[in-house]
């Protein structure tokens, strides 16, 4: 791996970004190895001024000083993690783990981020971690980063989130004088008449960031200078004033004339109408082409914005927004949109329901009309799972009207694909909650997501919990339809294969039965589904201790796929597999060395011998060896597949230290005890490392090395 590593999007600096001179400095002092830095805002002065002191710029800051770090070099691994959810902080450190170990990010998620964190306590490189925005000291339970080498930078909008006793707690105010003049100046470059009165609207706006970026973008988009624009905040100011009787922040009044900009800007109404659909959605990050997605473009047209909306003028309007203060937008490929979420709140509280439902549906059928087929890179699942999350939060029962909005299930199998189980678990129930009190639980839409409920019991490892709700599907199910109907065939597999995770095998093998027989009445005893369920049911015998049926199975079915994918398919190779697991669980050695090699070849040959298919089949083969006495052979092959699995994967990887432990227990086996000793003295020290404690391998290496040394 080529050094240095940065994992997450961090998010760019603003147009005219300030380096805050009279606060930078103390923040970076602060931010030596070791140590822990939270970044606040400053208490509130003005009465009634809510969140709007909130966007001080910690966000910028934290941006600033990262960059800096990472350019002048002082870094081995930046990682970035927007940390507004715990699954959000899981998928964060589960990407950084792949990012900076090499891991292989099929896996549990949870695990893999605690092997990181682990990693990050112990390794020499320089590292720092940016959890921006966190909300909740519960959402890092279990995976603080700490460690010698590494700095952690959180912001967060609560200054209470970290015990003061952790962390050193940062207030970050409005800019100092100096800082907001430099910043003003700097954003008012093309036309220096327009910086008359610059120092009096510092002193009027108090400072303020977002206030000043609110106006600097008004007066840079228009004709205005400093003191017309300080006499517009004066007068509407004072009017507001007298309506609202509280001391209002400067940023609750140049927000007004940033609306009042746009909607000069945009007569036909269509900026105004899709900073409704922005504010609904996660502020941090929303995906540019959501605005131009044919369902934003049909809202502005249902909405009467006066004109056929089309995706370059939705887009125009967007420009228009970022014209006048109300957001930015990333000059990346992904034109990534950010909004704050104090803007985001007040337009919020503005919007008749009327207007509130139609943006609440619109943004949901752009967000899942942009969202791929396929389970995108991390970085870019992490921020639409947020976007549906903030939509969620803020549309409520309005994404249930008519049943559940596909959206709400696409957020979910996100979860699931990006194999954070325990997240999962608990979206699934509590959109299972909202389902059975809107729709009832015999609704179509209820029984899906106890099915995906089910399926992510499963995941987690919660196998009891998984077969009492395939179970309540299946009824539900079979309530409704033909019991051969595909959707209750389907539905018994899942039942079945959670029976055997649960280990109620017999159980398992009659459903499972039942599944194979309907399968060969519904598609026939050809059909690749029937092969399925009959491959399901193979592997339920065996583990109900039924061998004999197992192996029987799995050879009709080896022979079938033969003659109808390929003796060299994918799936062919599989059960091939299966059914040498079988022969060597039950003894019959020879059949088994031969399924393995056969099974072996044909991987060689069509996926090559450094596939970590390959090199598992070849690990097969070489325990099929060792329990046929075959040890020169057993261990030729162990070795082998042990140096491929480290080029592969790493040497801390568990299938790596899997694969070292079976070589040294082969060494062992052989009379090589100096060769045994040494290499599990040293899987033992990795092990213990990067496993979590008590895992079973770290088990397994330590017994085995304690033989060695008792024997």
């Amino acid at each position: 791996m080529a050094w240095p590593v940065r994992s997450g999007a961090v998010p760019p600096l603003a147009d005219g970004f300030s380096g805050r001179p009279e606060t930078e400095p103390g923040v970076r002092a602060a931010l030596v190895p070791g140590a822990v830095v939270v970044l606040v805002p400053q208490r509130a002065s003005a009465e009634g001024a809510g969140d709007w002191l909130g966007p001080c710029g910690k966000t910028q800051l934290a941006v600033f000083l990262a960059e800096s770090l990472w350019r002048s070099r002082k870094l081995d691994l930046l990682v970035w993690i927007t940390a507004t959810s715990h699954a959000a902080v899981l998928a964060g450190f589960a990407e950084a783990a792949v990012t900076a170990m090499g891991i292989d990010e099929a896996g549990d998620a949870e695990p893999i981020a605690s092997r990181f964190v682990g990693w990050l306590g112990e390794t020499s490189r320089p590292w720092m971690v940016v959890l921006d925005d966190l909300s909740d000291e519960a959402d890092l339970h279990g995976l603080w980063p700490e460690g010698p080498a590494g700095r952690v930078l959180v912001t967060s909008r609560n200054p209470g989130v970290l015990p003061t006793d952790r962390a050193l707690v940062l207030p970050v105010g409005v800019f100092s004088p100096r800082e907001a003049l430099s910043y003003l100046m700097g954003r008012l470059t093309v036309d220096p008449d327009q910086r008359i009165g610059a120092i009096d609207l510092v002193d009027d706006l108090g400072c303020e960031p977002l206030a000043l970026a609110q106006a600097s973008a008004v007066i840079a988009g228009s004709a205005l200078s400093c003191r017309e624009y300080r006499d517009y905040f004066a007068r509407r100011r004072d009017r507001l004033a007298e309506t609202t009787y509280s001391k209002l922040s400067a940023a609750q009044v140049t927000w007004i004339l940033s609306v009042e900009q746009a909607e000069r800007l945009s007569p036909d109404g269509a900026a105004k109408l899709l900073l409704a659909l922005g504010s609904l959605l996660d502020g941090h990050g929303i995906p540019g082409a959501l605005f131009t997605a044919a369902a934003a473009c049909g809202y502005l047209t249902g909405a009467s914005a006066g004109r056929a909306a089309d995706p370059k003028g939705a887009w125009s309007a967007m420009l228009l927004l970022e014209q006048s203060g109300l957001l930015a937008i990333d000059t990346s490929p992904a034109r990534t949109v950010r909004i704050s979420s104090a803007v985001q709140a007040t337009v919020r509280a503005a919007l008749p329901i009327a207007t509130l439902h139609a943006a609440a549906r619109a943004a949901a059928d752009a967000l899942l009309e942009i969202w791929p087929g396929e389970e995108p890179p991390p970085t870019v699942a992490a921020g639409l799972r947020a976007c549906a999350a903030s939509l969620q939060l803020t549309a409520g029962d309005l994404l249930w009207e008519g049943g559940c909005h596909p959206l709400l299930l696409r957020g979910g199998r996100s979860l699931d694909s990006a194999y954070l189980a325990g997240p999962a678990v608990t979206y699934w129930q509590d959109l299972a909650m909202v389902s059975d009190r809107l729709l009832g639980p015999g609704h179509p839409d209820t029984i899906t997501i106890r099915d995906q409920l089910a399926r992510s019991y499963l995941a987690a490892g919660q196998a009891a919990n998984a077969v009492s709700l395939f179970q309540w599907v299946l009824t539900g199910l079979s309530r409704a339809r033909h019991p051969d109907q595909p959707v209750i065939v389907l539905a018994q597999i899942n039942l079945g294969r959670a029976l055997v995770a649960a280990g109620q095998t017999d159980d398992a093998v009659t459903v499972l039965g039942q599944a194979t027989a309907a399968c060969e009445r519904l598609y026939g005893p050809d059909r690749l589904e029937t092969l399925g369920a009959r491959d399901e049911l193979a592997t339920a015998c065996r583990a109900a201790g039924k061998t004999e049926d197992a192996i029987r199975l799995y050879r009709r079915t080896l022979a079938d796929r033969e003659r109808i994918e390929g003796a060299r398919h994918p799936d062919t190779v599989v059960t091939r597999q299966r059914l040498a697991d079988t022969y060597l669980a039950e003894g019959r050695i020879k059949e088994a060395v031969a399924q393995y090699k056969r099974a072996l070849g044909d991987l060689e040959r069509v996926l090559g011998a450094e596939h970590m298919d390959t090199i598992t089949a070849r690990g097969n083969l070489a325990a099929a060896y060792h329990a046929a006495g075959r040890m020169a052979a057993a261990l030729q092959l162990y070795e082998q597949t042990c140096a491929d699995c480290e080029r592969a994967l790493g040497p801390d990887h568990p299938d790596t230290l899997a694969r070292r432990t079976e070589l040294a227990h082969t060494y062992y086996a052989v009379g090589r005890l100096t060769d045994a000793r040494s290499l599990l003295t040293d899987t033992v020290a990795r092990c213990e490392r990067v496993l979590a404690p008590g895992d079973p391998l770290t088990q397994k290496a330590q017994e085995i090395l304690a033989n060695i040394a008792g024997g």
